[in-house]
C-alpha cells in the first residue's frame, strides 16, 4: 500500500510540474488580492493591521477554492478515475495521495508566501509564527473539503459555481478559527485554543474526507 501511495504521489507531482499555470494561478490571485487591498482602504497602518487577519484568511480560502475545480477533471477526461474506482487498491488511499500532492505544490506554497504579504499589511513579526501555523493546519482542511465538492462536480461542464455553493459553508469553521488565532496573536492573547481546534479539524479531515471523496468519485463516474 505504501508503494502505491508513493508512486501515485510521484506521478501527481510530475503532472503538476507539466502544468505550472495551475500552480501559479492561485498564488498570483492570493498575492494580487492582498496587494490591492491597501490601495482600496488607504495606507493607514492601524486599520490594515485590524483587517489583516480576516483579509489573509479570506484570500487564502478563495485561492484554494480557485484551484480545486480542475483537481480531478483531467483524470476524469482521460479515464484515469474509472481505473481508480475499479482498482483493487483502496480508493480513499489513492485520492489522499492526489489531494496531498495538490496541497504540497499549491497550499504549502501559499503558506510560505503568506508572511511576506502579511508584512505588507503591517502585521507585526511576532504574529508571523501563528500565521504560519494556522495556515499550515487550516489549508489542508480547505483542500480536503474542497476535494469532496470537486469529486461530486467533476462530471459537470460548469461545476465551478456549484462547487463553491457546496463547499463554502463547510469552510466557515476553518475561517473563524484561523482568523481568531491571528486576531488573538495581534492582541497579545493566547492562541493555543484556536490552533488546537484547527489541529483537531485537520486530523478529522484527513481521517474522514478521503472516504467521502471516494464516494463522490464513484457517483461521478457512475460506478
Amino acid at each position: 500500500m505504501n508503494n502505491v501511495f508513493l508512486l501515485l504521489l510521484a506521478r501527481e507531482a510530475r503532472l503538476l510540474f507539466r502544468r505550472p499555470a495551475e500552480l501559479a494561478n492561485p498564488l498570483v490571485f492570493f498575492a494580487i488580492v492582498i496587494a490591492l487591498f491597501p490601495l482600496a482602504v488607504g495606507p493607514e497602518t492601524k486599520l490594515l493591521q485590524t483587517l489583516s487577519p480576516g483579509l489573509i484568511w479570506v484570500a487564502a480560502l478563495l485561492a484554494v477554492l480557485l484551484s480545486l475545480d480542475g483537481l480531478f477533471r483531467s483524470d476524469f477526461e482521460d479515464g484515469s478515475l474509472e481505473q481508480w474506482v475499479l482498482s483493487s487498491h483502496p480508493l480513499p488511499l489513492l485520492v489522499l495521495a492526489k489531494v496531498l500532492a495538490h496541497w504540497l505544490f499549491s497550499g504549502l506554497a501559499l503558506v510560505l508566501l503568506a508572511p511576506l504579504l502579511a508584512l505588507m499589511l503591517g502585521l507585526p513579526t511576532r504574529c508571523l509564527p501563528v500565521l504560519l501555523l494556522s495556515l499550515l493546519l487550516g489549508t489542508p482542511v480547505l483542500s480536503l473539503l474542497g476535494a469532496v465538492g470537486a469529486a461530486l462536480t467533476v462530471g459537470l461542464k460548469r461545476g465551478g459555481l456549484l462547487l463553491a455553493l457546496l463547499i463554502l459553508p463547510l469552510y466557515i469553521p476553518v475561517l473563524i478559527l484561523g482568523t481568531g488565532a491571528l486576531q488573538a496573536a495581534l492582541q497579545g492573547l493566547p492562541t493555543a485554543g484556536h490552533l488546537l481546534w484547527l489541529a483537531s479539524l485537520t486530523a478529522l479531515a484527513v481521517t474522514l474526507t478521503p472516504f467521502a471523496i471516494g464516494a463522490g468519485l464513484k457517483i461521478s463516474v457512475g460506478e
